[in-house]
């Protein structure tokens, strides 16, 4: 097939993305300035050089990567991701925040490892099914593998704990599985043992059903469990239609917790308003229905994959994000992609992106 350009529509929305989230942290970032100015520095140099920086050119080099690159070392980029996220458990490397084991920190420097097993997990799960080819659509070399790989992230992310990761994992790989023609049956079973298995985890897990109580019912305890819920919807519900305006928020400053985090959307709604927090899931939604297009249109079944697993995960977490901020969803602590703070996993999804660009350019015809 002859190769083409980058698919410019694609490569636009990204770039408004891109700068519109970066606007977005940095009003909410103004919430840390006012408490303490080194921290506001650090999280600004880590969004700007780590996330964006690094991230940009990961995404320029990538979008140049033929594809098949990924294909051919699939194995031993997730058999990386899997040791690297394990590096957490030991002591002196792997440290703990919240009550949760789930970063690496050498010198000042610290990165959660998990966003490289997110993707890790896509490229060899991709490039499992595409070399299946027809006998993918078999429960045998297609769920079956799955589960024993969900298994497996599983065990290292329940132990962290990151419940949130694993459902992210969950989602894409069945919509992976989908795609390459497994019948329903078998994929409705895996739903059903995954919200059965969710089901006990909550059970047996306090901070989850503490979650999952707090969801069911927002009010009980609005200085305790319920509070970021409570702050975010105060923020949103004062922004009204058009917001106080770039920079107004005053949830920010003092009440919403994490407001450079996952706490992010709450201070959109705020400064922007209803026609703010809809603009931004219209963008996203357009950065997902063409990035699905370009998925449609690929050369092979492992692009078509490879690029439907990267556009899944993060409008997947995109939506997942606000769904919680909103009262929607239980919250997880998602990260609102390429607006939340994060330098790990800002600089990982351009990168992804850039994978995606470069199988743009051996696209189908399509305008």
């Amino acid at each position: 097939m002859q190769k083409k350009s980058i698919d410019k529509f694609f490569l636009s929305t990204t770039i408004i993305l891109i700068i519109v989230g970066f606007l977005i942290f940095l009003s909410a970032s103004l919430g840390i300035l006012a408490k303490n100015e080194t921290k506001f520095y650090g999280v600004l140099f880590n969004q700007l050089l780590l996330g964006l920086g690094l991230g940009i050119l990961g995404l320029i080099a990538c979008s140049r990567i033929n594809y098949k690159f990924w294909r051919k070392y699939s194995f031993w980029i997730f058999l990386g991701s899997v040791i690297l996220t394990l590096l957490v458990f030991i002591p002196g490397l792997g440290f703990s925040h919240g009550g949760a084991k789930r970063w690496i920190e050498i010198g000042s420097f610290s990165f959660q490892p998990v966003e490289f097993l997110k993707f890790g997990f896509i490229i060899y799960f991709a490039a499992w099914l595409s070399a299946a080819r027809t006998k993918s659509q078999s429960f045998k070399w297609s769920v079956l593998p799955f589960l024993f790989f969900l298994s497996g992230i599983a065990f290292i992310l329940f132990k962290q704990p990151d419940t949130k990761s694993f459902i992210l994992i969950l989602i894409t790989g069945l919509s992976m599985i989908f795609i390459s023609g497994v019948q329903w049956k078998y994929i409705i079973g895996v739903i059903l043992a995954a919200v059965i298995g969710f089901l006990i985890l909550v059970y047996f897990k306090p901070y989850l059903l503490d979650r999952v109580d707090t969801f069911l019912n927002p009010s009980r305890d609005p200085q305790g469990s319920s509070y970021q819920l409570q702050q975010s919807l105060i923020a949103i519900g004062s922004g009204g239609i058009l917001g106080r305006g770039f920079g107004q928020s005053v949830q920010k400053f003092s009440y919403l917790p994490e407001p450079q985090g996952d706490s992010v959307f709450a201070v959109l709604g705020e400064e922007f308003g209803f026609a703010g927090g809809i603009s931004l899931i219209a963008l996203f939604s357009v950065f997902a229905l063409r990035g699905l297009r370009i998925s449609s249109n690929a050369p092979d079944l492992f692009a078509r994959l490879l690029s439907l697993g990267i556009v899944i995960l993060l409008i997947a977490q995109a939506f997942m994000n606000i769904a919680s901020i909103i009262g929607l969803f239980p919250l997880t602590g998602v990260p609102l992609p390429f607006v939340s703070h994060g330098g790990t996993a800002l600089m990982i999804d351009l990168v992804a992106v850039g994978i995606v660009f470069n199988i743009s350019k051996f696209r189908k015809n399509y305008a």
